[in-house]
């Protein structure tokens, strides 16, 4: 027999009764009852029942050795396997029909008094959990969602080899790229006072892959950006399904992204509906209807702009302000406190508050506001809502992208709130047509909204006539109930419209031709049109999953302060391993804890 075991401690059935057996695992739970002990058994593939009675072989030894063994002590057992009794059945166990008599036990790797429960969700904070990601990770639900992360990424492999891209590795040692976010830095020992860049993305890499002619180009990338952490993004480092493709347009693209995703959340999503094909939703369009470019689709409500309506109008809250109208059908049921909690939810938000009405059968208006709006003002509104009796209209009014970005948020709480949200299902859409430029808000320069690399849509052309605040790109993101997974683009390809375009952006031609000179000289030896995504794999699996959290779905995260808390990075470094780095700190920094 073998060292360890003969089995899995997820394996044995009914059929296997009267075999002898050997088990390792950790002890999972244990319990007396009478003199009779139960021990839980776990490994990674499940839990069996062990079982220790009086009069059985070696009783007294077995029975003082488990039961004095701390939880998570890690043992070998022999034993033989017994059916239970049909009253003793456990259906919640794939085991649950047999138990294992034991004869024989080793410890094999003692364990000191675990810092919070394994075997139940028992609500240790985040920062202990992460302290202790090892005992974290044995926990069912986290070994579940590691293993289905695990599950998703060889069916991506396999997808994208059978559509017939092959798996191409890319530097992780690099130049910096303008992505979007701050780079993590690396100072080189060998030329003093120069940095690698840990890729933002294989962006560069990949494009070139492409001018090199290897024409279907994915990888599973790894890609580090110094951000702050959120729920749907983990700070440092994630994975993306990284995809590029030559000769291509943005519908071929959206071809093989929808197959796969089509096919992975059929797949891995336990039953829940994914819609197909997905609607295509221009940006601005997205940010009218829904108040984001990453619109919950499950919440069956739409905005409408109802500004004109109230240009001139008496309402001095609304007058000359960008309003927004949100009218929720059959809520004449609804209490008063569904009014006062939507309000409650607005002002969370930063609005000062969450204006409404509500129609009556005779089309008349009630509410806070009603005496407020002209028969004029009400027949125009009733017509550009279309809504008709118990129907409720809630307002927003202000700049444009804060009255979106609350609007947006009450769209779909209202939706919850009202019954107007599919559950079990995943709605999926494209958003195109980004603007290739936008102004900043505080220096009021014209910078890349999206992928500096992308396609002006209209070529040269429309960089050199339209206002560049006008240019749209082949641009495209992919939005699955409300989170974002990827963005991508029909790539320039050409160096002048490429020497155009940042030139809008405030780089001069030299900086195009230092920072990005390796894609240009590529450009200039016969670059074919291609272009590409990359999903976020992170976030795949938080929404397969069903975590609120992306960190649920990473076997070693960063908590939110970008820190490793288990391995205690980030960490200071000598001054012998500064000077070989030809680096020195500041006073302020050698004062940080």
């Amino acid at each position: 027999m073998h060292r360890y075991r003969s089995h899995t401690c997820g394996e044995l059935r009914s059929t296997d009764i009267g075999r002898d057996v050997r088990l390792s695992g950790w002890l999972h739970n244990r319990r007396n009852l009478g003199g009779i002990l139960f021990v839980d058994l776990r490994d990674h593939y499940g839990v069996v029942q062990l079982v220790v009675r009086p009069g059985s072989a070696g009783y007294e030894a077995v029975s003082e050795r488990l039961g004095g063994l701390a939880k998570e002590t890690v043992l070998r057992v022999d034993g033989t396997v017994v059916g239970r009794g049909a009253e003793n059945v456990n259906p919640e166990l794939a085991t649950g029909e047999i138990e294992i008599e034991v004869a024989e036990v080793e410890v094999l790797g003692a364990a000191e008094q675990i810092p919070f429960t394994i075997n139940a969700e028992d609500g240790v904070n985040e920062e202990r959990r992460l302290e202790y990601r090892f005992l974290d990770l044995r926990r069912e639900r986290m070994h579940r969602n590691i293993m289905l992360r695990s599950s998703v990424i060889a069916a991506l492999r396999r997808k994208m080899t059978d559509l017939g891209f092959n798996e191409l590795a890319t530097p992780i040692l690099s130049a910096t790229s303008p992505e979007g976010a701050r780079d993590f830095l690396v100072p080189s020992r060998l030329h003093p006072g120069t940095f690698y860049a840990l890729p933002q993305a294989p962006q560069q890499f990949k494009q070139l892959l492409m001018i090199a002619g290897f024409d279907r180009y994915f990888q599973i990338a790894p890609c580090f950006r110094d951000e702050d952490a959120r729920a749907d993004r983990s700070p440092g480092e994630f994975y993306q399904l990284d995809v590029e493709m030559s000769f291509v347009e943005q519908e071929d693209v959206f071809g093989v992204i929808e197959t796969v995703m089509t096919e992975i959340f059929q797949e891995f999503g336990g039953g829940r509906h994914v819609t197909s094909p997905f609607p295509r939703i221009p940006f601005r369009e997205a940010m009218l209807k829904y108040g984001s470019d990453k619109p919950d689709l499950r919440a069956r409500l739409e905005l409408t702009d109802v500004s004109e309506i109230f240009a001139g109008s008496g309402f001095k809250a609304f007058a000359g302000k960008h309003v927004r109208a949100l009218a929720v059908p059959d809520t004449a049921g609804q209490p008063r406190k569904f009014f006062d909690q939507l309000g409650e939810f607005a002002v969370s938000l930063g609005a000062q508050g969450l204006a409404w009405v509500r129609v009556g059968e005779d089309r008349t208006l009630t509410g806070p506001i009603a005496k407020f709006l002209t028969e004029e003002d009400t027949a125009a509104l009733l017509g550009a809502l279309d809504a008709g009796p118990g129907t409720a209209v809630f307002f927003g009014a202000g700049a444009f992208d804060e009255v979106s970005r609350i609007m947006g948020a009450v769209r779909v709480e209202a939706a919850r709130r009202a019954g107007h949200f599919e559950e079990n299902v995943f709605r999926f859409c494209w958003i195109v047509d980004f603007p290739m430029f936008e102004r900043n808000e505080d220096t009021g320069a014209v910078e890349f909204s999206h992928n500096p690399f992308s396609m002006p849509q209209g070529g040269l052309e429309a960089l050199e006539s339209k206002d560049p605040l006008d240019v749209l790109a082949w641009q495209y993101d992919i939005v699955c109930n409300g989170v974002e997974l990827s963005s991508g683009a029909i790539r320039n390809h050409e160096p002048e419209i490429m020497y155009r375009a940042f030139e809008i952006a405030g780089y001069s031609r030299e900086d195009v031709e230092r920072d990005f000179g390796g894609m240009l000289r590529a450009f200039q030896y016969g670059a074919p049109p291609h272009g590409g995504i990359a999903p976020g794999v992170d976030r795949m699996v938080m929404l397969l999953a069903d975590e609120p959290n992306i960190r649920e779905t990473i076997a070693f995260p960063l908590n939110g302060n970008a820190q490793d808390l288990l391995m205690g990075a980030p960490s200071p470094v000598d001054d012998s391993r500064l000077r070989e780095l030809h680096l020195s700190l500041r006073e302020s920094a050698k004062r940080q804890p």
